[in-house]
């Protein structure tokens, strides 16, 4: 990898982090404040399915769908319904 290779890389990085941040401020903005903090919490433990919750919220807000805060609970609604189902395995002996 060369050094204009890297210095893009680099860039794209930052540019990803910025719309990431722009997307979370506008997400927080319309969550309660044990909403934001269940957020961070996940953002620790799973940021992947933290950026999907807050990229449902941000699109919410975006579409004026939202009259009023996310609530702890409507935050809690949003992730079981990112959940895969878990399948299940029949054990049969023999």
């Amino acid at each position: 990898m060369n050094e204009d290779d890297y210095q893009k890389q680099i860039e794209e990085q930052a540019k990803l982090q910025q719309q990431i941040a722009m997307i979370e401020a506008k997400a927080k903005g319309c969550m309660s404040a044990e909403a934001i903090a269940r957020y961070g919490a996940l953002k620790s433990a799973h940021p992947e399915k933290a950026l999907q919750a807050v990229m449902i919220i941000a699109q919410a807000v975006e579409n004026n769908q939202l009259k009023e805060k996310i609530t702890d609970q409507q935050f809690k609604n949003i992730l079981m319904q990112l959940q895969q189902p878990k399948k299940e395995f029949k054990l049969t002996r023999k």
